[in-house]
């Protein structure tokens, strides 16, 4: 396989820019190259203003370490999207990891890394048979994702016969509520060196720059001699494994493995996907676009509270921005095209 046949395509902004000044111009500045960390940095500005808590370092390091689920998941995400799939699942197999590291420490009496090896383990698993299903069994990735979601939210409730599991030990909880001279959040470190391993997957192995190819057109892909079942099968596996380290690091956080836990984060992960500047229609999207993304994610969040602004509201605001994501990846495809 040669590089040429598996260099990511060239996104719309770069291939076919829109007159500057036009509406659509101005949402493919935003949504594209460097159009997300603009949009953070002004983000960021007014919300120091209207609060002015929102620069103190403190703060700012509760922004990352908030968003550390978030961007876990959405590094999964990435991937996925950029073989033009969707991953709906994510957020219950979040709440299904947590509850099977839980029951396997609490109710098993195993060793708590084993519990996380078992947690991880059936996360990985949820992923696989996302993508046995797409690649063999043909159904279309929200279908498949889809059917997931309830059966990864239904085993979580079985497992956990809905209650919260509690009672970990404090190493465990050291994972997620330590600060490394008591202001940089271990957590933030580790999301850090997943990313940095992310993007240079994707960057600089044939396998990882053949998941563009895969999104731009699966056929000539495969006429290529890329094998997309196999990549597309490791892609969802790897999702679902990384669902289920975000459900651990959460376990962690609140010392509880909550059934119920990651319901409806998939949308806030497509979010942060699509605004950082990925595609929908696949081929493209960047990790680092991703993380800025997430940040955006968080930092409405977190000024949002800041201000008093009801959590009802939040789910509003939140909701827009998807909208506003998810149109301007649509009016980017004609240039696409």
């Amino acid at each position: 396989m040669s590089d040429t046949e598996t260099n990511p395509p060239t996104s719309a902004a770069d291939a076919s820019p829109s007159a500057p000044g036009t509406l659509r111009g101005l949402l493919e500045r935003l949504l594209s190259g460097s159009g997300p960390l603009i949009g953070l940095l002004v983000l960021s500005a007014v919300l120091a203003i209207l609060a002015p808590n929102f620069l103190t370092v403190g703060n700012l390091f509760n922004v990352f370490q908030q968003i550390t689920v978030l961007a876990v998941l959405a590094l999964g995400g990435t991937a996925v999207i950029i073989t033009k799939g969707i991953d709906l699942s994510v957020g219950s197999v979040l709440g299904l990891g947590g509850a099977v590291a839980g029951w396997t420490f609490a109710a098993a009496g195993l060793p708590m890394g084993v519990a996380i090896i078992a947690g991880i383990g059936v996360g990985a698993l949820a992923g696989l048979i996302n993508g046995l299903l797409i690649t063999y069994g043909r159904l279309p990735p929200f279908v498949a994702t889809l059917a997931m979601l309830s059966v990864a939210r239904g085993l979580a409730l079985v497992i956990t016969g809905g209650q919260p599991i509690t009672g970990y030990p404090a190493w465990f909880r050291w994972i997620a509520t330590f600060r490394l001279f008591g202001v940089i959040p271990v957590s933030v470190l580790f999301v850090a060196a997943l990313f940095v391993l992310g993007s240079m997957y994707l960057r600089y192995r044939p396998t990882g720059r053949a998941l563009y190819a895969i999104g731009g057109n699966e056929e000539v892909a495969r006429l290529s001699g890329i094998n997309v079942r196999r990549a597309k099968l490791k892609v969802y596996t790897a999702a679902g494994a990384l669902a289920a380290v975000g459900g651990l690091f959460l376990t962690a956080r609140l010392n509880s493995a909550q059934p119920t836990a990651g319901t409806t984060l998939e949308l806030d992960v497509i979010a942060a996907v699509v605004i950082g500047g990925a595609s929908l229609n696949g081929g493209s999207g960047r990790l680092t676009g991703t993380l800025v993304g997430a940040l955006i994610i968080g930092v409405i969040r977190n000024g949002l509270n800041l201000l008093g602004v009801s959590s009802f509201w939040q789910q509003i605001v939140i909701g827009a921005v998807i909208a506003v994501a998810v149109m301007t990846d649509t009016l980017r495809k004609p240039a696409e095209g």
